[in-house]
């Protein structure tokens, strides 16, 4: 085939995922041209094992990988193509308490997102599963709609259904060259000439990440080896259910009367650390028969057929994986109109029709068909430029891929790596520490006696009384946190306040030292951001956001200037120190360390100023985020440890304490804050998440988002968040099943424990087919169903705490 001379969109690669993206985008009838070094399939997606299941942990993720059973239900039709697709559903099994209340919670989650598993008995699993021995199976989950494909078949039908609507797929055309003018993307180069392009598309597995480095774009990704045996033919029916069995680290299926038995073994081997061999296709690595026993010592007890049954092969393919186990999609923020669908962690061919139809839908409209933020380019960050340090966390999300799922389970691999000033001082005082975006951040302060880790459960974990102490210390006296982490930025120039104002749904347009709390929205109203903006000047904002979402706020921020204005945006997280000071005897402890007026009148709620304090100019933010008096400092860094020294020898005999992470999640739920990425984000409203209140509609002035947020005002809304409390012996984590009079409308996306009302506590959106108001919401009888047994609770839509906020306020 003779190569064109340009194409709209040129996708590089030609595995499941290119392939589905190609036929996505064709079926929108936009001109698409892929291109293949090798062959289709040629790298990862021939030797993927096939197994597709479903449920996610996040409501969209699953809905995703919904889509692509239903694709691959229709697709060998469409196409004539044999796709090799089964739905002969999914088990998993649970072999101790711990992994069953695991596989319970689980089941809630499904239920929460419309998806049917069923809780099975031991004997009920393997009536299903015959195969296996059952002596230490606690219990089973099934779903039934799981299944299993030939993931090279169903890769040549989808480019077979892009082929027949329009999109040219070129194999044995390698790419030897992004080519791009000016920062902006221009096309490719190939052996056979160069092809422009509008917008490019990078699907290359393992590959994706050196290409994208010669053009400036981080996508964080490394190979690591995967094994799976495949027996000879040993009677297995063809109808066998795929198997997880995690307690064993393995998973099987059913392949031509025998079995594909494979697993993430805890040392995983990296490969090609130097780079990928030239010319790897339809390749394999040397089997590691001494690497892969481990796990054959695992599945012979569970199966024991295996030991008499013939290996025909032991797979050693390599994968790509990436640091957090999930994938990459997403315009890349280095460069617009550059695409990234890589890094599947073996997965793949399970998320590949959806994952291509999400994709095709972001590079057609520039936005994703529905928020997609755990698997968005633009969750990493600057250590995920650093390829040791990924590799290193990357291997242990590889090892950790079937281990339990602990609530608010932290990494520990590649730490420290970002450290705020007070990092020794804080070690010193019994912080133990979590990471965000390679940040350390303290999540709660042991004591004398008391082991300074975390100790994970599904039960109350060891931190427990630890953040009591710190919540009722923000209650009644004064608590400081260090959250040097917040990303922060600075807006400047003469039009600064125009463009910040056609971003920003609240008014910017306030004085010389005013706070303004603001979302920034989508075309159809979603929450996009979710932050703090400071008029430092009248040509210049500063901007504080959550550290997890630096990258993120930053695209949106700077992509969203409109043409022509004259207004800057930079990145000031490493500068500056905050110390944030909160309670009841807030004031008391900072009027003793500055001369400046800090009194009521004198500093009112929602207004900043730079104060001194033993030396140091001070950004001082009169805001809270866990409901109590306070402020947040801002301060350079080399300042730090002066400042902290001073607020610790004034507020230490007022009891003033440090206090972690996890006591501003207690602290927030009960003044029912939400939370961006859980709560509120681009498939939430303002008016829906309960913050209508801060978008400028009584003003006339233009922004994104308003013609969405009127329609919704004329038109209602389906749902409404509202805040839960039950017995505080029940312990909720999030995405547990709201019912309303006994019917699902819902789940909770985040919940915890208020320790000043001694009650669990769980946030989310009461959900209607229909526009409804708060006298549906509070009119209810409410249950939520925790690991799949239905407890009662009460509803409000006032913050449980403080709701006139008078203690913010005081």
């Amino acid at each position: 085939m003779t190569l064109p001379s340009s194409s709209k969109i040129i996708i590089v690669g030609g595995g499941i995922i290119g392939c589905s993206t190609a036929y996505h985008l064709a079926q929108m009838g936009l001109e698409v041209l892929l291109l293949e070094k090798a062959q289709l399939t040629s790298g990862s997606t021939w030797h993927a094992a096939g197994l597709v299941g479903q449920l996610r942990s996040s409501a969209n993720i699953t809905q995703l990988l919904g889509y692509s059973i239903e694709l691959y239900n229709k697709l060998e039709a469409e196409t004539g193509q044999a796709t090799g697709w089964k739905m002969n559903g999914g088990l998993r099994l649970a072999c101790n308490q711990e992994r069953w209340t695991e596989v319970r919670r689980q089941a809630t989650t499904a239920h929460s997102f419309g998806l049917d598993m069923q809780l099975l008995t031991p004997q009920e699993a393997q009536d299903l599963w015959p195969l296996m021995d059952i002596g230490d199976v606690v219990g089973a989950a099934f779903l039934p709609t799981d299944g299993q494909a030939n993931p090279a078949d169903i890769a040549q039908a989808l480019a077979k259904g892009a082929r027949a609507k329009g999109a040219k797929l070129v194999e044995r055309m390698p790419v030897t060259e992004i080519l791009t003018d000016k920062g902006r993307i221009t096309g490719v180069r190939t052996s056979a000439g160069d092809v422009a392009c509008e917008k490019l598309v990078l699907c290359c597995g393992q590959w994706t990440r050196t290409l994208a480095k010669t053009i400036g774009v981080s996508v964080p990704l490394v190979s690591v080896e995967h094994q799976y045996m495949v027996t000879e033919p040993f009677g297995v029916p063809s109808n066998l259910p795929t198997l997880r069995d995690p307690d064993r680290l393995t998973y099987y299926k059913e392949e031509v009367g025998g079995l594909v038995m494979g697993g993430y073994e805890p040392n995983g081997i990296p490969w090609a650390q130097n780079g990928i061999p030239e010319n790897f296709e339809f390749q394999l690595l040397e089997s590691n028969f001494d690497h892969f026993e481990q796990l054959v010592e695992l599945a012979l007890p569970r199966v024991p057929k295996l030991a008499t049954a013939g290996v025909k092969q032991l797979i050693n393919g390599p994968e790509s994986f990436t640091p957090d186990g999930n994938f990459i999609l997403g315009e890349a923020p280095e460069m617009k109109n550059v695409f990234i669908g890589a890094g599947f962690n073996a997965f793949g061919i399970a998320s590949g029709g959806g994952a291509g139809m999400a994709l095709a839908e972001w590079v057609a409209k520039g936005t994703p068909p529905y928020d997609l933020w755990p698997v968005d380019i633009r969750r990493f960050g600057r250590p995920h430029r650093d390829e040791d340090w990924v590799r290193t966390r990357t291997l242990e999300a590889y090892g950790k891929h079937y281990t339990m799922a602990w609530p608010s389970e932290e990494h520990t691999s590649g730490r420290p790596c970002r450290r705020s000033p007070l990092y020794d001082r804080l070690k010193a005082g019994g912080a133990v520490f979590g990471e965000k975006l390679g940040w350390e951040r303290p999540n709660w302060f042991a004591e004398a006696g008391e082991a300074a880790r975390d100790i994970y459960t599904f039960e109350r974990p060891n931190w427990h009384s630890a953040v009591a102490r710190e919540h009722k210390a923000a209650r009644e006296a004064a608590v400081l946190f260090d959250q040097s982490s917040f990303a922060k930025f600075v807006l400047k120039g003469p039009d600064a306040e125009a463009a910040l104002g056609w971003i920003a749904a609240n008014r910017v347009d306030k004085p010389v030292g005013s706070i303004i709390y603001t979302q920034m929205l989508n075309d159809k109203g979603g929450i996009e951001c979710d932050l703090t903006c400071v008029r430092v000047a009248e040509d210049e904002y500063y901007i504080v956001t959550g550290t997890g979402f630096a990258t993120h706020d930053f695209d949106w921020i700077a992509r969203n200037i409109p043409a022509g204005m004259n207004a800057q945006l930079v990145d000031v997280t490493s500068a500056n120190a905050v110390l944030s000071l909160f309670g009841p005897k807030a004031r008391e402890i900072l009027a003793a360390v500055t001369r400046d007026d800090v009194s009521k009148e004198g500093f009112p709620f929602g207004q900043a100023r730079t104060i001194g304090i033993a030396g140091c100019p001070v950004l001082a933010l009169r805001i809270t985020y866990v409901g109590e008096l306070g402020w947040e400092l801002h301060l350079p860094v080399d300042y730090a440890i002066t400042v902290f020294e001073a607020l610790h020898a004034a507020g230490d005999p007022l009891g003033l304490r440090d206090a972690g992470y996890r006591a501003i999640e207690t602290l927030r739920l009960e003044k029912g804050y939400r939370a961006w990425a859980s709560d509120i984000g681009p498939d939430h409203t303002p008016d829906e998440a309960g913050l209508g209140w801060a978008v400028k509609m009584k003003s006339n002035i233009p922004f994104r988002g308003r013609e969405a947020v009127q329609a919704q005002r004329e038109g209602g809304v389906k749902k409404i968040m509202a805040t839960f409390t039950c017995d505080g012996d029940v312990i909720l984590s999030g995405r547990e099943t709201i019912y309303r009079d006994g019917k699902r409308c819902g789940w909770l996306s985040s919940a915890g424990y208020g320790h000043t009302l001694g009650k669990s506590i769980g946030m989310g959106y009461v959900r209607s087919a229909t526009p409804i108001d708060r006298e549906h919401v509070l009119s209810g009888r409410y249950e939520l169903e925790v690991a799949t047994e239905r407890v009662p609770c009460e509803v409000t839509l006032a913050p449980l705490y403080d709701p006139k906020m008078e203690r913010v306020r005081g």
